[in-house]
């Protein structure tokens, strides 16, 4: 029992980052219907920044994340305007969007990987802060995953607060429930849109920053699966759901981490996504998500 409630709290860890990377997902799904692959790829730069950050330039660990999310908010405001903008204003067909941030995707990823700027190779993180572990009885609980955990639940927290007591937030949600309305009610789309890509983007390179803690190990390739996961954990609980977001990060999580503990490594990712592939046949809008017509 000792050791299901620690592979449980493993699992908590791991599917608490994936929720950050989901929320971006999510929120930029609900605002303009775009499933941004190169989201990944932010939180990959997002691990480098906050790296660089405490074992290069010196800062402190929350400074350093900080200031990944601030890099990677102008990253994400600089994908939207350079990449996503120009197609949503001539009226380009989905396929295009999608097709082209997947270019953007693999251009981050190629880009980064070149020796000039962080190189093709892994690097090992050096934990700025010797870890603890804490015992609750028999169970043992890290420093690291109190870490994760708390920071986590503090930025959903704002996020909530951002989305549901701000003038931004009101914004969001009524372009997210119509474009054109909110259009004719003076409400700078192309703005709100810029700014749900900045709050998403902050959000990964936070994730991005915890990652390379709790998993000492970054590379420019290194946002291809957890974003792969992050995106399965929004669909899973219902793209465009803030709470399904959430909800499918930690499922995500858990069967991730119990199927390493009492199955086998080997089926991880299988048995992660088979569940999707579950639930969608039964839930087709996903564990939240609410079903209603396209838009045509």
């Amino acid at each position: 029992m000792v050791q299901f409630i620690e592979q449980v709290i493993n699992g908590l860890q791991l599917g608490f980052v994936y929720a950050l990377i989901a929320l971006g997902y999510t929120m930029v799904y609900g605002i303009i219907r775009l499933i941004n692959f190169a989201h990944g790829d932010v939180f990959m730069i997002g691990a480098f920044v906050g790296y660089f950050g405490f074992a290069v330039w010196g800062l402190p660990w929350p400074v350093a994340i900080l200031v990944s999310m601030a890099v990677c908010a102008v990253v994400g405001m600089a994908i939207e305007r350079l990449a996503y903008r120009p197609l949503r204003a001539k009226g380009a067909p989905n396929i295009a969007t999608l097709i082209t941030a997947i270019g953007v995707s693999l251009f981050i990823e190629y880009f980064t990987s070149l020796k000039f700027v962080f190189g093709p190779n892994y690097r090992v993180v050096a934990r700025p802060f010797a870890v603890q572990v804490f015992h609750l009885g028999p169970v043992s609980i890290s420093s690291v995953q109190i870490l994760v955990i708390t920071v986590v639940l503090v930025l959903v927290a704002g996020l909530q607060y951002i989305v549901y007591r701000t003038k931004v937030g009101k914004a969001m949600r009524a372009v997210s429930h119509d474009r054109d309305a909110a259009r004719l009610m003076g409400i700078d789309v192309d703005r709100v849109i810029s700014y749900t890509f900045a709050i998403g983007s902050a959000l990964a390179a936070a994730a991005g920053v915890l990652f390379a803690l709790a998993y000492p190990q970054i590379s420019p390739f290194m946002g291809i699966m957890p974003g792969l996961k992050a995106f399965t954990a929004a669909v899973l609980g219902g793209i465009g759901s803030i709470p399904g977001a959430l909800l499918g990060a930690v499922l995500m999580g858990q069967a991730e981490t119990l199927t390493a503990a009492y199955i086998t490594t080997d089926f991880r990712d299988a048995i992660a996504f088979g569940i999707l592939i579950l639930v969608l046949l039964l839930r087709p809008a996903g564990l939240l998500g609410k079903a209603g017509p396209e838009k045509v």
